[in-house]
């Protein structure tokens, strides 16, 4: 019987991996105040490697975000500090950070820490 261990699974051009990206702490407002959103994101980025949380933090900026501060969610193109990132209830720092390969059916949050008072 042949094992199928270390191998993966090869994307087509046009294929996507459906993911859940969620925003709360007051982020939300930034994403046309919606706190969740189900997303298909492409399985290869356009230099053909596997999305990263890098990339799709990008993608949400250019794509999803309609508020015009972008300032409020990156700084440098990294998240803001005070910014707490989940990949499926782990903290991303467990997980590599911004270079964490995105999987099919991850959630990833984005929790503000920082409220004015």
């Amino acid at each position: 019987m042949a094992s199928t261990a270390g191998t993966e699974k090869v994307f087509q051009p046009n294929e996507t991996i459906p993911i859940s990206v969620e925003f709360t702490g007051g982020l939300e407002m930034l994403f046309a105040n919606e706190r969740k959103h189900s997303l298909a994101i492409p399985a290869k980025t356009s230099d053909g490697k596997k999305p990263t949380i890098a990339w799709l933090i990008q993608y949400l900026v250019e794509n999803l975000m309609q508020d015009t501060r972008k300032e409020l969610f990156i700084l440098d193109d990294y998240v803001r500090p005070g910014i707490l990132v989940l990949i499926n209830d782990a903290d991303w720092e467990l997980e590599g950070e911004e270079a964490y390969e995105i999987q099919p059916r991850d959630n990833i949050l984005f929790v503000s820490t920082l409220h004015g008072g």
